[in-house]
C-alpha cells in the first residue's frame, strides 16, 4: 500500500468531526492527525490510507459533511517533507491528549 493524505478544512469542530465520521465510514481510512486554528473556528482533519480509499473519504465528506469544507486536498505518495510535517501534527495531537 502506497501512504496517501487526504485533508479537509471546514469551520466548527462539530463539522470536523461530522466530516471525519463520514471519511472513516466511507472508506478504509484512519485518522492521522488534526489542527485547530482561530480558536476551533478552523479544524484541518487529515486521514490516511491507499490512495483510493482516500479519494473516496475525501470526496464523500466534501459533499455530505454538515458544512461545506473550506478546501480538501488528495496527496498521494507524498513527499517526504509532507510526512515529516503530518507527523509532526500528530505527535503534538498525541502529546497534548492529556491536557485538554
Amino acid at each position: 500500500m502506497s501512504k496517501s493524505y487526504g485533508f479537509i478544512e471546514i469551520t466548527g469542530v462539530v463539522a470536523a468531526i461530522d466530516a471525519l465520521d463520514i471519511m472513516c465510514k466511507t472508506a478504509d481510512v484512519e485518522l492521522a492527525s488534526w489542527e485547530r486554528k482561530l480558536g476551533g473556528r478552523l479544524v484541518t482533519i487529515i486521514v490516511e490510507g491507499d490512495v483510493s480509499a482516500v479519494t473516496e473519504a475525501v470526496n464523500a465528506a466534501a459533499t455530505g459533511a454538515i458544512k461545506k469544507p473550506v478546501s480538501y486536498a488528495v496527496i498521494a505518495r507524498p513527499h517526504e517533507e509532507i510526512v515529516r510535517m503530518v507527523e509532526l501534527s500528530a505527535s503534538r495531537w498525541k502529546n497534548n491528549q492529556g491536557d485538554e
